[in-house]
């Protein structure tokens, strides 16, 4: 019943403004040791833009470069992602030489058995031979180096935790490259796979940097815009500039309904309410001041400040502009109780 979903390379997206630090990261990753990269980001700030764009480039120069674009749905499963990973690695029912096929649950709904599929699987690719055969349009070329993409892989993370971890893993050993794209953080690997093993490499996106915001603008030729002022509001989110290249102004009704359903509701609680209580004061607050106030235990939340919404500035804790706009519109006994918090 589950058949492959993915594509076999890049897809067409939009233009990609600026960026150049991030692809130039993106080449190092590739040239370098690790098996994972992890670009993680707001919603709309051009995750899957920047990759595809970067991947385009790579395929010209790399003809054999087997490519697995695979966007998860939130709907997904993990075995769906099973199935299209050994459909791309060319296992299929007429050829299975390591059983692959039977490690996948027979039931909708079971679950898969994922160390089976993981110690099969490596088998199978660490079989040169077998693979070279299976993918030869010249006897004896190389076996092919397969780049996977799991585009929106927030989508399937809590459920696919294990087989991400699989992943990982089998990567270490075969000619495997994984790409995730995620909008909230990964927690199938560790700190030590960053820092002291290096087989992950973290790429957190942020909005566009003061110049390519102006570079954009200018290219629109809009009237009595200020670079300065757009960047500030709304944090260089290349959404927000579409919003502000469609309907002439920085701060739409559609961006703010954007930043409500895209970027606060899936925020959880204590930090949603950590940036409304920064979003009411007037000046940056230091964060000790601010964790009292809140009864915040520990540092501040370090995925936050990756993506640019929480800014920590020599005179304390400051907010992403457009969110503060956004969040000082809740009127109320909210709003007074936080301006207590902050006297």
């Amino acid at each position: 019943g589950v058949h492959a979903t993915y594509h076999t390379s890049a897809p067409q997206t939009r233009k990609v403004r600026g960026r150049d630090e991030e692809l130039n990261r993106l080449d190092e990753w590739f040239e370098g040791r690790s098996a994972f990269a992890i670009v993680s980001g707001i919603a709309g700030i051009g995750k899957s833009t920047l990759v595809a764009e970067w991947l385009a480039g790579k395929q010209d120069k790399q003809p054999n470069l087997s490519i697995c674009w695979y966007p998860c749905q939130p709907w997904d499963r993990e075995v769906g992602l099973a199935v299209s990973l050994l459909h791309r690695f060319g296992i299929d029912e007429k050829h299975d030489p390591y059983n692959l096929i039977e490690t996948l649950p027979l039931r909708p709904g079971a679950s898969l058995d994922v160390d089976t599929w993981r110690r099969r699987l490596l088998a199978y690719l660490t079989d040169a031979y077998t693979v070279r055969e299976r993918f030869s349009i010249t006897p004896g070329g190389p076996p092919p180096y397969w780049l996977i993409v799991l585009d929106d892989v927030h989508h399937i993370a809590a459920e696919s935790k294990n087989l991400l971890g699989a992943l990982l893993q089998i990567s270490q050993k075969t000619p495997l490259r994984f790409v995730l794209i995620s909008r909230t953080s990964l927690d199938f690997y560790d700190r030590r796979d960053v820092h002291t093993r290096e087989i992950v490499d973290e790429l957190p996106l942020a909005g566009l940097t003061l110049d390519e915001t102006s570079q954009w603008l200018q290219d629109l030729e809009l009237k009595d815009i200020d670079a300065n002022d757009v960047h500030e509001r709304t944090g260089g989110h290349p959404l927000a500039i579409e919003m502000l290249e469609l309907y002439g102004k920085p701060t739409h009704e559609d961006w703010l309904r954007f930043l409500d359903e895209e970027i606060l509701a899936p925020l959880p609680e204590d930090e949603r309410e950590l940036l409304a209580t920064l979003a009411v004061a007037e000046k940056p607050i230091p964060w000790k001041a601010l964790a009292n106030s809140l009864d915040w235990e520990g540092t501040p939340p370090q995925r936050l400040i990756d993506y640019g919404l929480l800014i920590e500035l020599d005179r304390g804790m400051w907010l992403h502009e457009a969110l503060r706009e956004r969040l000082v519109r809740e009127v109320g006994s909210a709003d007074t109780e936080r301006r207590k918090r902050i006297e």
